[in-house]
């Protein structure tokens, strides 16, 4: 342990913080208020070429304005009401459905067995199968996308697509339509 006391000049090291000697720090001292230019009939400082209140270059200031903006940002996220019960199970029901819709069409599309002629016909009737086969993935897809803000116009978009939506080829069985 030591008394306190030493012969050297760092009696004053204590009183010190390191990076005193940075260019950017301004305290409150006389020397950086004789540094900064007062104007004279007010006393109140003048503003230099950084700015009073600007920081450094390449600084960004993170206080009050930040602040600010996470606030509004926790407002809005509580103020978005979250889903009710009843349409997380309805939201259910119809994407079983649509899963379900999505077997039947590719079951459906698997047992027509009448292959057009040519090769441009033969391309469209393919087409158009994969396409039917896709669509009721598709349709819950951008449904449940484009009415984030519209619960109750994503269950009615939801209902009909379930409606339109029906593969009528597996329903029907094989051979019905064709």
């Amino acid at each position: 342990m030591t008394s306190g006391y030493s012969d050297g000049d760092d009696r004053d090291d204590a009183l010190g913080w390191a990076g005193d000697d940075d260019p950017t720090l301004v305290s409150g001292d006389a020397t950086a208020a004789a540094a900064r230019p007062v104007e004279p009939a007010s006393g109140a400082l003048v503003p230099t070429a950084d700015g009073p209140g600007e920081p450094p270059e390449g600084w960004t200031v993170t206080g009050p304005a930040s602040a600010v903006e996470a606030q509004a940002a926790a407002d809005a996220a509580a103020a978005r009401t979250a889903t009710s019960s009843l349409a997380l199970v309805s939201l259910g029901i119809f994407g079983g459905i649509y899963l379900l819709y999505t077997i039947g069409w590719f079951i459906g599309a698997g047992r027509i067995q009448t292959p057009p002629s040519d090769v441009l016909t033969e391309f469209m009737f393919s087409l158009g199968l994969w396409l039917a086969v896709a669509a009721p993935a598709l349709w819950f897809a951008v449904t449940f996308w484009l009415t984030k803000t519209h619960p109750r116009a994503r269950i009615g978009w939801l209902l009909l697509g379930a409606v339109l939506l029906a593969p009528l080829s597996f329903i029907s069985g094989p051979g019905v339509i064709a």
